[in-house]
């Protein structure tokens, strides 16, 4: 299911939208920010219901990089890329690797200001192929010798941040008997369900994949229909799929203590981080939340640190999340404020930096 959703302000260095001339799909590339260094962010491929929604997601979630890298403390700035599927499109495995050659040629017109990798319906093959159109990719299989799969890293930053949500609501991080909802059982999704399932968690689960239900009956955990998820009562709401999900009336019927999950701009309007403390329910903001997997790709690149020093900020986020939480409180604000500002003055000092050595 994909969520219509009302476009950002337009604060983007560049974006450009064209037509894969193998693949005769739509690609946008979108470089929001390089204020802090060459911008990364992922590769989407999903189905739009109109050209525009691909766009504006693209729009959106080139934002969303740049407050994640930034606070995140990376020395990189935010872009995205999507490749739009019209609904009712199946590609074949000739015209996938064309979009995917398409997608190569699009980000290497950029020039090295945008990294691209894998996300939401691309896989590490698929960033191999981007590689032959251009450099400026991470993330490639290990078995080329790249950093590999992001999600394992990405589920594990999402799991220190739902034991920092776990114990603000209840008093403890431990996971054993917590009621817990995952709202998408994709590659993060599945993973942490299977580590929260082996700790001991209470776990009702959904996806738009029936097929899922295999794995959510192996855990144990009990299955709801898509679209009802968010009325079952539970310590902490996982939203793990694609954005949009916590519009007003989701918010106002939510039967949960806390949201955190991996889902970027879960939120269908920024308002809903005011409604959802108006009504008491704690929110770990997203793009805090979901880091792992661009933090390991960024350090990984840069080969800043053995995996093993990389994993350790990665596990770090939930300490980043309890700062959150304790500053939010401090001067009552909410933790969606908190990030923001935290993200906000690492991009003034990247820019004060930038124009200082432009005087020099």
């Amino acid at each position: 299911m994909t969520h219509t959703l009302p476009l950002p302000d337009f604060s983007h260095e560049r974006v450009e939208v064209t037509t894969g001339p193998r693949s005769g799909l739509l690609i946008t590339v979108a470089l929001h920010s390089s204020t802090l260094g060459p911008a990364l962010g992922g590769a989407r491929m999903w189905t739009y219901p109109h050209w525009s929604d691909a766009v504006g997601d693209a729009l959106r979630l080139s934002a969303a990089m740049t407050l994640k890298n930034a606070a995140a403390g990376l020395d990189a700035g935010g872009g995205k890329s999507v490749i739009c599927l019209p609904p009712g499109t199946t590609l074949d495995a000739d015209r996938r690797r064309a979009a995917y050659l398409d997608l190569g040629d699009a980000v290497d017109r950029f020039g090295g200001s945008y990294r691209t990798a894998e996300d939401v319906g691309s896989t590490t093959e698929d960033m191999l192929v981007v590689s032959e159109r251009t450099a400026h990719v991470v993330g490639l299989p290990d078995a080329v010798g790249g950093s590999g799969e992001p999600a394992g890293p990405t589920s594990l930053g999402v799991y220190e941040a739902l034991r920092a949500t776990l114990e603000q609501v209840t008093g403890t991080h431990e996971v054993v008997g917590r009621r817990i909802t995952i709202s998408g059982l994709g590659q993060v999704g599945s993973r942490l369900a299977v580590r929260l399932s082996a700790e001991g968690a209470v776990l009702t689960v959904t996806d738009v994949n029936p097929a899922k239900r295999t794995l959510a009956a192996e855990l144990g955990a009990r299955w709801v229909e898509p679209g009802s998820e968010h009325l079952i009562e539970a310590d902490v709401f996982v939203p793990a799929g694609i954005g949009g999900v916590l519009d007003a009336d989701t918010i106002d019927a939510l039967a949960a203590r806390a949201v955190c999950g991996p889902a970027n701009n879960p939120l269908a309007h920024r308002s809903g981080a005011d409604r959802l403390a108006a009504r008491g329910i704690l929110y770990a903001p997203d793009f805090v939340v979901n880091a792992g997997g661009v933090v390991y790709l960024d350090l990984e690149a840069k080969h800043l640190g053995t995996r093993s020093q990389i994993m350790d900020r990665v596990a770090a986020i939930g300490d980043t999340v309890r700062v959150l939480f304790a500053d939010a409180a401090a001067r009552d604000i909410t933790p969606l404020d908190a990030a923001e500002e935290r993200a906000a003055e690492r991009l003034a000092i990247g820019r004060r930096a930038r124009e200082s050595a432009v005087l020099v």
